[in-house]
């Protein structure tokens, strides 16, 4: 049995730690960190988005080696509704953050480490080593809790080589054209070459199986309406993001003392899922502040995380008139609706910074859901009641 010191291990080697890590890099250089992976690369398998402007200059500026495609605008598709916005959408994906951070973190991460067990000042191996910090931070992705109401954006994503040119300037996020199938669903579509597309079937639903096959299949149906004519399956990727519809964050912070980053800290926008801003936001925070005990970094993220649950209780109670008081077949008229309104107020709402007038013109006018359902979601326990009904 062998032991290390670091002053700080990350357990998981997933975006938000990663980020942490090479954010430490730059900003603390003499900071021992360690990055801990059980799978023989980085990052998963995923393909990470966000809007340009979720983030600062700054933090632009230091993320802009991770972008891997960048486009100056995207469209939305709805039944009554199709529209361009000219905001900017930047994505990367799992094989070039792996790349770009294994070059740059080098011996700061270990991949196939297995970890057994760990707590606020070691880590555990699978074959007995031990390895210690001065603080350990939980970095493993998202976790069931008895403490958090949750519904589900899951999605079945090919990344497709085909015949011809597909001619499309920028992404669709939104295509919410097709059957709804019982839940709130649409194709996600990034050009990523003249002849190379990412197609997702995505899906927000109260429970979260994937049904794989089934949305392979859908992809290629989806791909052929379209009039895109497919040369090969260049790789496969599937996901579960949580979505917040309501819970008690305290309790959720108090059940363990261990520090959390990501999406196992709830730091994600509650209503689409997306982490890479907030991951680069803790980032930021964490480089900036001196590295000192478990015990210190989890007063830091936990309050960290408490201020953002706060500051998305508006976006939760919209996703409760998404899950719980809207038709599930008539789910995407919420999104129709919203997709109407001004591209400031859009850009504000993605960012997390929708201001009082922002969710006044939201709630305002024709509601895209029935009043009494609206009124009985407004509560957050609506959210708990809810999904153990659904559960029984």
């Amino acid at each position: 049995m062998t032991a290390s010191q670091y002053d700080l291990i990350f357990v998981g080697g997933g975006l938000a730690s990663c980020l942490a890590a090479y954010r430490l890099k730059q900003r603390q250089p003499e900071i021992r960190v360690l990055v801990l992976e059980h799978a023989a690369t980085l990052g998963g398998n995923h393909t990470w988005s966000f809007f340009p402007t979720d983030l600062t200059a700054e933090q632009l500026s230091w993320i802009t080696p991770l972008i891997r495609y960048r486009w100056s605008s995207y469209e939305v598709r709805f039944p009554s509704r199709r529209r361009r916005l000219q905001t900017g959408y930047c994505s990367t994906n799992s094989e070039h953050f792996h790349a770009f951070m294994t070059r740059e973190l080098d011996n700061r991460v270990r991949l196939l480490a297995e970890v057994a067990d760990f707590d606020q000042r070691r880590v555990v191996l699978s074959d007995g080593e031990q390895i210690s910090a001065r603080c350990v931070i939980d970095g493993r992705g998202p976790g069931a809790n008895r403490h958090l109401a949750l519904g589900f954006q899951k999605f079945t994503g090919q990344v497709l080589k085909l015949r011809q040119p597909h001619g499309l300037e920028g992404p669709i996020i939104m295509d919410a054209t097709v059957d709804q199938a019982g839940d709130y669903r649409f194709f996600y579509t990034l050009p990523l070459a003249e002849r190379e597309l990412l197609i997702e079937d995505t899906r927000y639903s109260n429970l979260p199986g994937l049904d794989r096959v089934r949305d392979k299949s859908e992809i290629a149906a989806y791909a052929a309406a379209q009039g895109w004519r497919v040369e090969d399956v260049l790789r496969d990727e599937q996901g579960v993001l949580p979505i917040t519809l309501g819970g008690n964050i305290d309790a959720y912070w108090q059940e363990n003392e261990l520090p959390k980053v990501g999406l196992r800290a709830v730091l994600f926008h509650a209503t689409t899922g997306y982490s890479f801003a907030d991951a680069v936001r803790t980032a930021d925070a964490i480089a900036s502040r001196p590295v000192g005990s478990s015990r210190d970094m989890y007063e830091f993220l936990s309050q960290r995380s408490r201020r953002h649950w706060r500051s998305q209780g508006f976006l939760r109670l919209l996703n409760r008139m998404l899950f719980i008081a809207a038709e599930p077949g008539k789910r995407s008229t919420v999104m129709q609706r919203f997709y109407g309104l001004r591209q400031p107020l859009i850009e504000r709402f993605y960012a997390g910074r929708s201001t009082l007038f922002d969710k006044i013109r939201i709630l305002t006018g024709k509601p895209p859901v029935a009043i009494l359902p609206a009124l009985r979601c407004l509560p957050e326990s609506s959210a708990i009641d809810f999904l153990n009904e659904e559960l029984i």
